[in-house]
């Protein structure tokens, strides 16, 4: 299972010199499966590299998870160049309880005055599969949802391919409990033993204490979680649209020596738009 990240900022793109190391794009993911089936999770603004990158090498299958659909994992979906090219097939999955009904939701995205085109106005072939199904499978990998604690809903996911095991859960407030949510021990248990461990961790505390119920986590709650789950690498994530690269150093740096005081092996970092893993 390759894991690529083109997108790891929340909230808002951002540019700058401050951002360089970790990237200004908001939220998209790819999964390839061992037989280069291609997932792509989320279609914040890194999607449009994402998509330069997939046209170029030819691939025009895809298949689509999205966690929910804030403004800043959806906004990048109409700049996806494969979408205008119809030899594109897009299978795009999603639970309406968990999420809504994405493919409205996208659909009400790019009406006027909105945006130019609509979504019907695309040449690609999109097969929309509202489904709540607990467990799904795309070629090699199985894939299990968790709601996220978070306004408006939304999914958390675990990729299992060949006893490897990923998760990821953006936009999950942890000390806080939205409609739907799940509870802390329900997360730990979800994300048991996994080789890489994704979540949301844009507060500092001092942070939090103003920003509590809008649905994201400190990366102290999210560092407890990887413990409690007991995974091998912990990647934070959904960086503060203000947050500098040297800001972000401090916390990873913070992170590192809060698992180490707890005795515990966990690899922390956090994640660049360029991050990639092969598990």
């Amino acid at each position: 299972m390759l894991i690529r990240c083109y997108g790891a900022r929340g909230s808002i793109p951002v540019s700058g010199k401050q951002f360089l190391k970790y990237g200004g794009d908001t939220t998209c993911l790819e999964i390839r499966t061992k037989n280069d089936e291609i997932i792509v999770v989320d279609a914040g603004s890194g999607i449009r590299r994402l998509g330069n990158r997939l046209k170029d090498e030819g691939h025009f299958e895809f298949h689509f998870l999205m966690t929910h659909s804030h403004w800043d994992h959806i906004l990048g979906f109409p700049f996806f160049k494969p979408l205008y090219d119809k030899r594109t097939m897009i299978h795009l999955m999603g639970c309406p309880l968990n999420q809504g009904d994405i493919y409205k939701l996208i659909d009400k995205s790019m009406s006027a005055p909105f945006f130019p085109l609509t979504l019907q106005d695309l040449k690609a072939h999109i097969e929309y599969t509202p489904e709540c199904r607990p467990g799904a499978v795309i070629d090699s990998i199985e894939i299990f949802s968790i709601n996220l604690s978070h306004p408006n809903l939304g999914s958390g996911y675990k990729f299992v391919e060949d006893g490897k095991s990923f998760v990821f859960l953006t936009d999950n407030e942890l000390a806080y409990t939205h409609r739907g949510g799940c509870s802390f021990e329900e997360y730990a248990e979800f994300s048991r033993g996994a080789d890489l461990f994704i979540h949301d961790g844009e507060y500092t505390p001092e942070q939090y204490r103003f920003t509590k119920s809008w649905g994201h986590s400190t990366y102290l709650d999210a560092s407890s979680l990887a413990i409690a789950a007991e995974v091998k690498r912990f990647g934070l994530f959904h960086h503060n649209q203000d947050r500098t690269d040297e800001e972000q150093d401090d916390i990873v740096r913070d992170c590192r020596e809060f698992l180490e005081t707890r005795n515990v092996d966990i690899e922390c970092f956090a994640l660049t738009q360029d991050f990639e893993l092969d598990l």
